[in-house]
């Protein structure tokens, strides 16, 4: 009798390994299919800075990312920063639109960067801030239907690129995205693994299309940039 239950315990034991490690593997093959495909479907919308310059875009979309909590933008930040005005300053787009996280009190990504680019003698006007850019798919969203913007040009590093126009693409954009690699950052593996990690789950989010956290009436880029401005 206790031979049987230990091989009914070892049987079940495999059966649940197996089920265990097919998951696994599932999970892989999921994650590494997704990415491949929203790589691959992009590809020839990842331009030099020097090819965007002639798209004549509604705006450039400068994704957020840290700050400090004297306002002073992160390496990886300051490099989109510098590359999204370099691109106004090549006439890519006559509008900047900084998208960041601006949920707090105490945390403004986005008077932060338009104070940087105001800095180095953009017109105020012409800086569009978007409070509520809290991830790269609301971002996408309210660029389209609070900005009422059609082509964009997306700034952010490499890594990033693939997802923000694949979803501004699933969202109806006319998305091109230029790199700001200017430098190695720090923990890159890092941010390598998230971002293979947020394909996935954005992949979905392209199919499902949520609404983002916070809409609101309509400000175009077309118009003044002032109007998002708070303080």
């Amino acid at each position: 009798m206790e031979k049987k239950k230990t091989v009914f315990h070892k049987k079940w034991f495999r059966r649940g390994m197996i089920l265990f490690f097919s998951v696994i593997a599932a999970g892989i093959l999921l994650v590494a299919g997704t990415n491949l495909y929203m790589i691959s479907s992009v590809k020839g919308r990842i331009l030099t800075a020097e090819e965007a310059a002639g798209l004549d875009a509604d705006c450039i979309l400068v994704l957020g990312c840290g700050v400090s909590e004297s306002g002073m933008p992160s390496p990886v930040l300051s490099d989109r920063l510098n590359r999204g005005i370099d691109l106004y300053e090549a006439g890519a787009s006559q509008k900047l639109l900084m998208s960041g996280d601006h949920g707090r009190t105490n945390y403004d990504e986005v008077n932060a960067m338009k104070n940087y680019a105001i800095d180095r003698g953009i017109p105020s006007e012409n800086v569009f801030m978007d409070h509520a850019g809290f991830s790269t798919y609301e971002s996408m969203y309210r660029a389209r239907d609070i900005f009422r913007a059609e082509k964009i040009v997306i700034v952010s590093q490499e890594y990033h690129l693939a997802r923000s126009v694949y979803l501004a693409k699933a969202l109806g954009l006319d998305a091109y995205g230029v790199a700001a690699d200017d430098r190695a950052y720090y923990g890159r593996w890092k941010m390598d693994v998230r971002e293979a990690l947020a394909r996935s789950k954005d992949f979905f989010s392209a199919v499902i299309q949520p609404e983002p956290t916070y809409l609101g009436e309509a400000i175009p880029v077309s118009g003044n940039g002032d109007l998002t401005n708070d303080k």
